[in-house]
This record gives C-alpha cells, sequence and structure tokens, in this order.
C-alpha cells in the first residue's frame, strides 16, 4: 500500500523532502523553537511523529511504516533525553560563526547517528547499516549549514523567524540528503 507510486530516485527524493519539510512545519504547531534545554523530551517525540508520519506513508509496507515511526519516536526522545537535544528544533545560543558551525557538526553528527540508530531498528536488514552513516553524515551537514544561514538571517533582520528559516533550510537538507538514499528502504 505505498503512497508513492514507483518512480524515479529523483521523484522520490522530491517527495521524501516534500513529506520532511512538511512534517517539520506541522511540528511547529506544537513545539516552541528555542534554545536546547526548551525542548523537552515529549515535545521531541511529537516532533518526531509528525516528521516520521510523512516520511512513513512514502515507505513500501504499512508494518513498515509503523516500525518507522515508532522507532523515530524512540530516537527523538533518546537523544532529546541524553542531552544532545532535538537537534531540528534548537537555535544555539553561541553568536559566533566558526563556533556555531563547529557545534552544529558535532551535536547534527551526534544527533543524526542517534535517529539512525534508532531507525536501523526499522529497516530491514540487506540495507540497514548504511542508514546509520546516511543519517549522521545528513544532520551533519545540515545542522551547520541552517545554523549559520539562520544566524545570518537573524543578524540582517533583527528578528528571532531568521533562526527558524535557518531550521527549515537544516530540514530542507536534511530531507534531500537522506531522500537520496531512502529510495532504497522502498525495494
Amino acid at each position: 500500500m505505498p503512497f508513492a507510486p514507483e518512480n524515479t530516485r529523483f521523484s522520490f527524493t522530491l517527495l521524501w523532502t516534500l513529506a520532511t519539510c512538511g512534517g517539520f512545519l506541522l511540528s511547529l504547531l506544537f513545539i516552541e523553537v528555542g534554545d536546547q534545554p526548551d525542548v523537552e523530551v515529549v515535545e521531541a517525540a511529537i516532533g518526531g511523529f509528525a516528521i516520521a508520519l510523512p516520511q512513513g506513508c512514502l515507505l513500501k509496507e504499512p508494518v513498515f511504516c509503523i516500525r518507522w515511526i515508532l522507532s523515530s519516536l524512540l530516537g527523538w526522545s533518546i537523544i532529546t533525553a541524553i542531552g544532545i537535544g532535538a537537534v531540528g528544533w534548537i537555535v544555539p545560543s553561541t553568536q559566533i560563526l566558526p563556533l556555531r558551525i563547529l557545534s552544529g557538526a558535532i551535536y547534527g553528527a551526534l544527533g543524526g547517528l542517534g535517529i539512525g540508530l534508532t531507525q536501523w531498528l526499522a529497516i530491514p536488514q540487506p540495507v540497514a547499516w548504511r542508514w546509520i552513516f546516511v543519517s549522521s553524515v545528513s544532520w551533519a551537514v545540515a545542522v551547520p549549514v541552517g545554523s549559520a544561514v539562520g544566524m545570518i538571517l537573524h543578524h540582517l533582520t533583527q528578528l528571532f523567524l531568521g533562526e527558524v528559516m535557518g531550521l527549515a533550510i537544516t530540514w530542507l537538507l536534511v530531507g534531500i540528503l537522506t531522500g537520496m538514499n531512502a529510495h532504497k528502504l522502498r525495494s
């Protein structure tokens, strides 16, 4: 019962990116974007659900969809509980660009590793191990880019909305980078 028809890698990546970004926008109805200590475990789980549900609808089997959602909830809850934070909804407190980029890469890689490890539980085993690497690298690239853009936009406009736009760019990049590999999860 796939919602996405059999399609090319590009069209699946586009659908995956739209699902990921749409889920992030939906999550903003429930999560207040803030500093790292501001996002609680329950909020991270709600946000994880908002992202995983549309992603899961693109996967091939209903059971896989349910496992994807549950493993994503687990991942977001764990990385938030252990102090890494809900990297897709937190804004770094530092206003020093090189530190923001470095900490974004580190926290992004750790957060992506945590999410990838728990999502690995839902993925059919022949391709599962690759997903951990894909998730970690995607977040390690996306968080510093989105964070830097958010800081610059915030500085230029003097509006916190600039930081939120940076988070949206983070999710856009994560959607694209993971989507280029998520099509393999359907086969």
